[in-house]
């Protein structure tokens, strides 16, 4: 994969499932609205189950694995067929750890130190979080003078009254965010809403 994970699609969808059996609905959904990407989070028993899932019967959209934590996890993700790596955190072991696997991967940062640390270990695009939480938008426009080699996908706290902020810095690539999938959506397998708002935030960019 060449094309960046920051420039795919505006938002990348942080998806948790909790039902096996949604897993593909949801993947399916998200293409036909115009997102190709997904970010599983590693946070249900179900997660790689779903990850491998989507890989096999969804090869219309990118699926990663989001909430990687430990070193192993992320070797967990790769042998379930994620094509991409999401950590909210890093250390140099996690950040081995990803590598190893030769997935594209965003290693997370929430302050300026962190982001000098993984700019010394080779990276430039990163996941900030938690976003809201850790100075929003504000944070990454004050950063991009002193730090114009970092780019980011904020992720905590994004919504659709803030996405578009975040998207017209010009530091932000995408921003990954949960809304298009709620969890009250997802329990009446109301697909057609989740390709509405897939829909609704793949225009985001193009208003931002």
């Amino acid at each position: 994969m060449t094309e960046s994970l920051l420039d795919r699609v505006p938002v990348i969808p942080v998806v948790v499932v909790e039902n096996i059996d949604h897993a593909v609905p949801i993947a399916r959904a998200l293409v036909k609205g115009g997102l190709p990407v997904i970010e599983l989070t590693l946070r249900t028993p179900v997660a790689l189950d779903a990850i491998e899932r989507i890989a096999a019967e969804v090869p219309d959209i990118l699926v990663g694995a989001g909430t990687i934590v430990t070193p192993g996890q992320a070797k967990q993700a790769f042998d379930a067929g994620a094509q991409f790596l999401v950590s909210p955190g890093s250390t140099p072991n996690l950040t081995a750890a990803m590598r190893d696997t030769g997935l594209p991967h965003l290693p997370g940062a929430a302050t300026v130190s962190e982001v000098l640390a993984l700019l010394e270990a080779g990276y430039s695009e990163l996941k900030f979080f938690p976003a809201e939480a850790s100075g929003g938008a504000n944070f990454l426009k004050s950063i991009h003078s002193p730090v114009p080699a970092a780019r980011f996908c904020p992720t905590g706290g994004i919504s659709t009254a803030n996405a578009s902020t975040y998207l017209s810095l010009p530091n932000v690539g995408c921003v990954g965010g949960s809304w298009i999938t709620p969890a009250a959506v997802l329990a009446d397998e109301n697909w057609d809403a989740v390709s509405a708002l897939a829909s609704a935030a793949s225009e985001l960019k193009t208003t931002a």
